[in-house]
């Protein structure tokens, strides 16, 4: 589909947008006292199916249903969700790899991926078809479960498949005609590359770690990076600071959750242009993201209302809107 045959679904977008949660709203959420007052209100808004009963998950589960059958509808190029659906095609790898190695059988969750999603994907790993998997995990998927099957070592299996799929994320990401797209995975790259970092110095990961974990991108010279995050808290700060990151290390300095916090806003403010943008599938696939973000929002506080935090909490953990 051409960018000026998208006029028409931009233009129900638009409409859609109206719907969509704000800020206000989430704050208004965080200072209930119950999960079922925060499902009312979401009820009232047309969230759910409007039956009586229905459970947080399931009023969430409907409404991803909703976005998906949208995107369906407005016939938005399959391609671009094949891509934002890489985090999830690589958690089901990792999710099937360690089920198939480990000598206990925990559940593990599978997102619903056409074509690899629970069942699929076991097969795959039981069998070693690697070559049944898209070509940008084979490699990954191989190394992935050889070192856990030969070392038992978790945790080099995940950042295995985390980089991979990083790094699958950062080349699809630059060879889309979507500018959105583009920018979007390299934020997402970007953040994520932060986020390791982060951890890694504050878990005391050493200079090899963090370069098998880092993917590159255009944002970060994460050589740079991996190098000062294997120093010292201060080193790292430092590195973000003078990169263009000064919120970041701002958030570190703050708490987990406020760092945690950023990563996500800054990812959300990458698709906030869209809003201005009427020619092309971006507004659309932006209403998408805005969607999958205030889902994800409202199960923070959902769960942080059900485990009972304190309104100053939750708002500490919510992420911005784009409503």
């Amino acid at each position: 589909m051409s960018d000026t045959q998208y006029i028409y679904a931009v233009a129900r977008i638009r409409v859609k947008e109206k719907s969509l949660l704000s800020d206000a709203d989430v704050r208004s959420m965080a200072a209930m006292k119950s999960v079922k007052e925060v499902l009312a209100f979401l009820s009232d808004k047309g969230w759910g199916n409007g039956e009586t009963g229905q459970t947080g998950d399931d009023m969430l589960a409907e409404e991803e249903e909703k976005t998906t059958a949208l995107m369906k509808e407005l016939k938005v190029d399959p391609k671009i969700f094949d891509v934002l659906a890489y985090p999830q095609l690589y958690h089901n790898l990792k999710a099937a790899i360690k089920e198939n190695v480990s000598t206990d059988t925990p559940d593990h969750l599978y997102y619903a991926v056409d074509g690899y999603g629970e069942k699929e994907m076991r097969k795959i790993v039981e069998d070693r078809e690697w070559k049944a998997l898209p070509e940008h995990m084979q490699e990954a998927a191989a190394r992935a479960f050889d070192v856990l099957l030969t070392n038992q070592d978790g945790q080099r299996c995940d950042v295995i498949i985390d980089r991979a799929c990083l790094d699958a994320c950062e080349k699809a990401g630059r060879k889309s005609k979507s500018a959105l797209l583009r920018e979007y995975e390299e934020s997402t790259v970007a953040v994520t590359d932060i986020k390791i970092a982060v951890r890694a110095q504050r878990t005391g990961k050493d200079l090899a770690f963090l370069k098998e974990a880092l993917a590159p991108c255009r944002s970060l010279n994460v050589q740079t990076m991996a190098e000062a995050a294997s120093k010292d808290e201060a080193s790292l700060m430092d590195y973000l600071g003078d990169h263009g990151f000064t919120e970041a290390a701002e958030a570190m300095k703050d708490s987990p959750s406020a760092f945690e916090r950023w990563c996500d806003n800054r990812v959300i403010d990458t698709i906030m242009p869209q809003k201005t943008n009427s020619i092309s599938a971006d507004p659309v696939v932006a209403f998408y993201l805005a969607r999958e973000n205030e889902i994800r929002t409202v199960r923070i506080i959902l769960t942080a209302i059900a485990n009972g935090f304190t309104e100053e909490d939750i708002l500490e953990r919510v992420r911005k809107m784009y409503g």
